[in-house]
Protein backbone atom coordinates (compact mmCIF):
# COMPACT_ATOMS: atom_id res chain seq x y z
CA UNK A 1 0.00 0.00 0.00
CA UNK A 2 2.86 2.36 0.89
CA UNK A 3 4.62 1.56 -2.36
CA UNK A 4 1.38 2.22 -4.26
CA UNK A 5 1.04 5.64 -2.60
CA UNK A 6 4.64 6.57 -3.41
CA UNK A 7 4.13 5.64 -7.07
CA UNK A 8 0.84 7.51 -7.47
CA UNK A 9 1.43 10.22 -4.88
CA UNK A 10 1.21 13.11 -7.33
CA UNK A 11 -1.94 11.75 -8.99
CA UNK A 12 -3.62 11.21 -5.62
CA UNK A 13 -2.78 14.72 -4.44
CA UNK A 14 -4.11 16.26 -7.64
CA UNK A 15 -7.26 14.15 -7.41
CA UNK A 16 -7.87 15.38 -3.84
CA UNK A 17 -7.23 19.00 -4.87
CA UNK A 18 -9.61 18.67 -7.81
CA UNK A 19 -12.28 17.11 -5.57
CA UNK A 20 -12.02 19.88 -2.96
CA UNK A 21 -12.05 22.56 -5.65
CA UNK A 22 -15.16 21.03 -7.25
CA UNK A 23 -16.89 20.71 -3.89
CA UNK A 24 -16.11 24.33 -3.06
CA UNK A 25 -17.44 25.45 -6.45
CA UNK A 26 -20.69 23.55 -5.95
CA UNK A 27 -21.17 25.07 -2.48
CA UNK A 28 -20.52 28.62 -3.70
CA UNK A 29 -22.83 28.17 -6.68
CA UNK A 30 -25.58 27.01 -4.31
CA UNK A 31 -25.02 30.01 -2.01
CA UNK A 32 -25.00 32.40 -4.96
CA UNK A 33 -28.17 30.87 -6.43
CA UNK A 34 -29.94 31.20 -3.08
CA UNK A 35 -28.92 34.85 -2.74
CA UNK A 36 -30.32 35.56 -6.22
CA UNK A 37 -33.56 33.66 -5.63
CA UNK A 38 -36.74 35.71 -5.30
CA UNK A 39 -38.11 36.11 -1.82
CA UNK A 40 -41.35 34.53 -2.97
CA UNK A 41 -42.09 32.86 -6.32
CA UNK A 42 -45.54 31.72 -7.40
CA UNK A 43 -45.87 29.31 -10.32
CA UNK A 44 -49.20 29.08 -12.12
CA UNK A 45 -48.63 25.76 -13.84
CA UNK A 46 -50.00 24.93 -17.27
CA UNK A 47 -51.63 21.57 -16.50
CA UNK A 48 -54.25 21.64 -19.22
CA UNK A 49 -57.91 21.86 -18.17
CA UNK A 50 -57.31 22.09 -14.45
CA UNK A 51 -55.61 24.07 -11.69
CA UNK A 52 -52.23 23.91 -9.99
CA UNK A 53 -50.19 26.63 -8.30
CA UNK A 54 -46.90 26.37 -6.43
CA UNK A 55 -45.52 28.82 -3.85
CA UNK A 56 -41.78 28.75 -3.18
CA UNK A 57 -40.02 30.90 -0.58
CA UNK A 58 -36.32 31.72 -0.33
CA UNK A 59 -36.02 29.79 2.93
CA UNK A 60 -37.15 26.61 1.15
CA UNK A 61 -40.82 26.63 2.17
CA UNK A 62 -42.89 25.02 -0.59
CA UNK A 63 -46.68 24.96 -0.89
CA UNK A 64 -48.60 23.25 -3.70
CA UNK A 65 -52.20 24.27 -4.34
CA UNK A 66 -54.02 21.56 -6.33
CA UNK A 67 -52.40 19.23 -8.84
CA UNK A 68 -54.37 19.48 -12.04
CA UNK A 69 -55.95 16.57 -13.97
CA UNK A 70 -52.87 14.45 -14.68
CA UNK A 71 -49.15 13.94 -14.10
CA UNK A 72 -48.23 17.13 -15.98
CA UNK A 73 -47.83 18.80 -12.59
CA UNK A 74 -44.64 16.78 -12.10
CA UNK A 75 -43.00 18.60 -15.01
CA UNK A 76 -43.91 21.91 -13.41
CA UNK A 77 -42.47 20.87 -10.06
CA UNK A 78 -39.27 19.67 -11.73
CA UNK A 79 -38.86 23.18 -13.13
CA UNK A 80 -39.72 24.95 -9.89
CA UNK A 81 -37.80 22.80 -7.39
CA UNK A 82 -34.09 21.95 -7.04
CA UNK A 83 -33.28 18.60 -8.64
CA UNK A 84 -32.23 17.11 -5.31
CA UNK A 85 -35.39 18.16 -3.47
CA UNK A 86 -37.90 15.37 -2.89
CA UNK A 87 -40.20 16.96 -0.32
CA UNK A 88 -43.05 19.47 -0.28
CA UNK A 89 -44.12 21.12 2.96
CA UNK A 90 -47.82 21.61 2.32
CA UNK A 91 -50.37 20.47 -0.25
CA UNK A 92 -53.67 22.35 -0.36
CA UNK A 93 -56.60 20.64 -2.06
CA UNK A 94 -59.16 23.33 -2.80
CA UNK A 95 -61.83 20.74 -3.62
CA UNK A 96 -61.90 17.11 -4.78
CA UNK A 97 -62.84 17.44 -8.47
CA UNK A 98 -60.61 15.34 -10.73
CA UNK A 99 -59.11 18.35 -12.53
CA UNK A 100 -57.65 19.48 -9.20
CA UNK A 101 -56.94 16.25 -7.32
CA UNK A 102 -55.78 13.70 -9.93
CA UNK A 103 -52.29 15.15 -10.34
CA UNK A 104 -51.86 15.14 -6.57
CA UNK A 105 -51.90 11.35 -6.63
CA UNK A 106 -48.72 11.43 -8.73
CA UNK A 107 -47.23 14.06 -6.42
CA UNK A 108 -47.92 11.97 -3.31
CA UNK A 109 -46.28 8.97 -4.97
CA UNK A 110 -43.20 10.99 -5.98
CA UNK A 111 -42.60 13.39 -3.07
CA UNK A 112 -42.55 13.32 0.70
CA UNK A 113 -45.35 15.62 1.87
CA UNK A 114 -45.47 17.24 5.29
CA UNK A 115 -49.12 18.24 5.51
CA UNK A 116 -52.44 18.18 3.64
CA UNK A 117 -54.94 21.03 3.95
CA UNK A 118 -58.49 20.63 2.61
CA UNK A 119 -62.15 21.25 3.43
CA UNK A 120 -62.88 17.57 4.00
CA UNK A 121 -66.03 17.66 1.86
CA UNK A 122 -66.61 14.13 0.55
CA UNK A 123 -66.80 13.31 -3.13
CA UNK A 124 -67.50 9.83 -4.46
CA UNK A 125 -64.90 9.41 -7.21
CA UNK A 126 -62.04 6.97 -7.73
CA UNK A 127 -59.54 9.85 -7.93
CA UNK A 128 -60.48 11.36 -4.59
CA UNK A 129 -60.68 7.93 -2.94
CA UNK A 130 -57.15 7.13 -4.16
CA UNK A 131 -55.87 10.48 -2.90
CA UNK A 132 -57.34 9.92 0.55
CA UNK A 133 -56.06 6.32 0.60
CA UNK A 134 -52.47 7.43 -0.04
CA UNK A 135 -52.71 10.22 2.56
CA UNK A 136 -53.91 7.70 5.16
CA UNK A 137 -51.40 5.02 4.12
CA UNK A 138 -48.49 7.43 4.44
CA UNK A 139 -49.89 8.84 7.68
CA UNK A 140 -49.64 12.43 6.38
CA UNK A 141 -50.93 15.07 8.75
CA UNK A 142 -54.24 16.51 7.60
CA UNK A 143 -55.82 19.82 8.56
CA UNK A 144 -59.47 20.55 7.82
CA UNK A 145 -60.28 24.21 7.17
CA UNK A 146 -63.57 25.00 8.91
CA UNK A 147 -62.97 28.63 9.89
CA UNK A 148 -60.70 31.51 8.83
CA UNK A 149 -57.09 30.64 9.63
CA UNK A 150 -53.54 31.74 8.84
CA UNK A 151 -50.22 30.09 8.11
CA UNK A 152 -47.07 32.18 8.51
CA UNK A 153 -43.73 31.40 6.91
CA UNK A 154 -40.73 33.13 5.32
CA UNK A 155 -40.08 36.83 6.02
CA UNK A 156 -43.52 37.64 7.38
CA UNK A 157 -45.41 35.96 4.52
CA UNK A 158 -48.90 34.90 5.55
CA UNK A 159 -51.22 32.53 3.73
CA UNK A 160 -54.75 33.35 4.89
CA UNK A 161 -57.54 30.83 4.53
CA UNK A 162 -60.68 32.88 3.91
CA UNK A 163 -63.15 30.11 3.19
CA UNK A 164 -64.90 27.81 4.13
CA UNK A 165 -66.41 29.28 7.28
CA UNK A 166 -67.73 26.05 8.80
CA UNK A 167 -66.91 22.38 8.85
CA UNK A 168 -67.72 20.30 5.77
CA UNK A 169 -65.70 17.30 6.92
CA UNK A 170 -67.31 14.13 5.55
CA UNK A 171 -70.23 16.09 4.12
CA UNK A 172 -71.60 15.28 0.66
CA UNK A 173 -72.68 18.49 -1.04
CA UNK A 174 -74.89 19.02 -4.06
CA UNK A 175 -72.17 21.35 -5.35
CA UNK A 176 -68.73 20.64 -3.90
CA UNK A 177 -67.64 24.12 -5.02
CA UNK A 178 -69.60 25.42 -2.02
CA UNK A 179 -66.85 24.10 0.28
CA UNK A 180 -64.02 25.68 -1.71
CA UNK A 181 -60.76 26.42 0.10
CA UNK A 182 -59.98 30.04 -0.79
CA UNK A 183 -56.59 31.48 0.17
CA UNK A 184 -54.82 34.82 0.05
CA UNK A 185 -51.04 35.15 0.15
CA UNK A 186 -49.89 38.41 1.77
CA UNK A 187 -46.23 39.39 1.52
CA UNK A 188 -44.58 42.81 1.66
CA UNK A 189 -47.90 44.57 1.13
CA UNK A 190 -48.60 42.45 -1.95
CA UNK A 191 -51.71 40.26 -2.09
CA UNK A 192 -52.35 37.21 -4.27
CA UNK A 193 -55.84 35.72 -4.12
CA UNK A 194 -56.34 32.04 -4.98
CA UNK A 195 -60.02 31.38 -5.71
CA UNK A 196 -59.87 27.74 -6.78
CA UNK A 197 -63.23 27.05 -8.44
CA UNK A 198 -65.15 29.40 -6.14
CA UNK A 199 -68.37 30.65 -7.70
CA UNK A 200 -70.31 33.89 -7.33
CA UNK A 201 -72.03 32.84 -4.08
CA UNK A 202 -68.65 32.59 -2.35
CA UNK A 203 -67.44 35.77 -4.04
CA UNK A 204 -70.50 37.55 -2.63
CA UNK A 205 -69.90 36.15 0.86
CA UNK A 206 -66.27 37.27 0.86
CA UNK A 207 -67.32 40.77 -0.24
CA UNK A 208 -70.25 41.14 2.15
CA UNK A 209 -68.20 39.87 5.10
CA UNK A 210 -65.48 42.39 4.25
CA UNK A 211 -62.69 39.80 4.20
CA UNK A 212 -61.42 40.72 0.73
CA UNK A 213 -60.24 44.03 -0.64
CA UNK A 214 -57.85 45.15 -3.31
CA UNK A 215 -55.36 42.53 -4.49
CA UNK A 216 -52.40 42.61 -6.83
CA UNK A 217 -52.99 39.21 -8.42
CA UNK A 218 -56.18 37.19 -8.80
CA UNK A 219 -56.11 33.53 -9.73
CA UNK A 220 -59.52 33.71 -11.36
CA UNK A 221 -62.14 31.28 -10.14
CA UNK A 222 -63.33 28.21 -12.04
CA UNK A 223 -61.06 28.50 -15.07
CA UNK A 224 -62.67 31.74 -16.21
CA UNK A 225 -66.15 30.23 -16.23
CA UNK A 226 -69.19 32.52 -16.27
CA UNK A 227 -70.03 31.23 -12.76
CA UNK A 228 -67.16 33.28 -11.31
CA UNK A 229 -65.31 36.61 -11.55
CA UNK A 230 -68.48 38.66 -11.55
CA UNK A 231 -68.36 42.45 -11.79
CA UNK A 232 -69.42 43.15 -8.20
CA UNK A 233 -66.54 41.00 -6.95
CA UNK A 234 -63.98 42.47 -9.33
CA UNK A 235 -65.06 46.00 -8.40
CA UNK A 236 -63.85 45.21 -4.87
CA UNK A 237 -60.68 43.19 -5.46
CA UNK A 238 -59.54 45.33 -8.45
CA UNK A 239 -56.67 43.02 -9.49
CA UNK A 240 -53.71 44.44 -11.36
CA UNK A 241 -53.14 40.98 -12.82
CA UNK A 242 -55.39 37.98 -13.33
CA UNK A 243 -54.37 34.42 -14.13
CA UNK A 244 -56.83 32.09 -15.83
CA UNK A 245 -55.99 28.38 -15.77
CA UNK A 246 -57.64 26.46 -18.59
CA UNK A 247 -56.84 23.86 -21.20
CA UNK A 248 -56.25 24.79 -24.81
CA UNK A 249 -59.47 24.51 -26.87
CA UNK A 250 -61.22 22.78 -23.97
CA UNK A 251 -64.74 21.44 -24.40
CA UNK A 252 -66.18 23.77 -21.75
CA UNK A 253 -65.37 26.95 -23.63
CA UNK A 254 -63.22 28.27 -20.76
CA UNK A 255 -62.46 31.07 -20.32
CA UNK A 256 -65.80 32.70 -21.03
CA UNK A 257 -65.48 35.83 -23.17
CA UNK A 258 -67.70 37.89 -20.88
CA UNK A 259 -65.50 37.02 -17.92
CA UNK A 260 -62.40 38.08 -19.86
CA UNK A 261 -64.19 41.36 -20.57
CA UNK A 262 -65.02 41.71 -16.87
CA UNK A 263 -61.36 41.22 -15.93
CA UNK A 264 -60.20 43.73 -18.53
CA UNK A 265 -62.83 46.25 -17.38
CA UNK A 266 -61.48 45.86 -13.84
CA UNK A 267 -58.05 46.89 -15.16
CA UNK A 268 -56.39 43.48 -14.98
CA UNK A 269 -53.64 42.31 -17.28
CA UNK A 270 -54.58 38.71 -18.07
CA UNK A 271 -52.33 35.65 -18.23
CA UNK A 272 -53.91 32.51 -19.69
CA UNK A 273 -52.25 29.13 -19.30
CA UNK A 274 -53.98 27.86 -22.47
CA UNK A 275 -52.30 30.60 -24.51
CA UNK A 276 -49.28 31.66 -22.45
CA UNK A 277 -48.29 28.42 -20.74
CA UNK A 278 -46.94 28.43 -17.18
CA UNK A 279 -46.70 31.90 -15.66
CA UNK A 280 -44.19 32.65 -12.91
CA UNK A 281 -44.55 35.58 -10.51
CA UNK A 282 -41.54 36.67 -8.46
CA UNK A 283 -41.66 39.06 -5.51
CA UNK A 284 -38.42 40.96 -4.95
CA UNK A 285 -38.22 43.84 -2.46
CA UNK A 286 -41.94 44.36 -2.73
CA UNK A 287 -41.94 44.52 -6.54
CA UNK A 288 -43.65 42.04 -8.86
CA UNK A 289 -41.86 40.46 -11.82
CA UNK A 290 -43.40 38.05 -14.33
CA UNK A 291 -41.77 35.45 -16.52
CA UNK A 292 -43.02 32.54 -18.62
Amino acid sequence: MRKFFEIYKKQIIWAVVFFLFSLNLIIWRSVLAESRAPEIAVYFFDVGQGDSEFISARDGTQILIDGGPNSKVLSGLARAMPYYDNSIDVIILTHPHADHVSGLIDVLNRYKVGMIIESGADYNTAEYAEFEHIVAKKNIKKIIIDHPAEMSFYGGAVLKFLYPLRSHDGEILKNVHDAMVVGELDFEERKILFMGDAEKNIEARLVYDGVVGGVDVLKAGHHGSKTSSNRFFLDVVKPEYAVVSAGKENRYGHPNQQILSNLEAAGAKIFRTDLDGTAVLEVRNGELFWEK
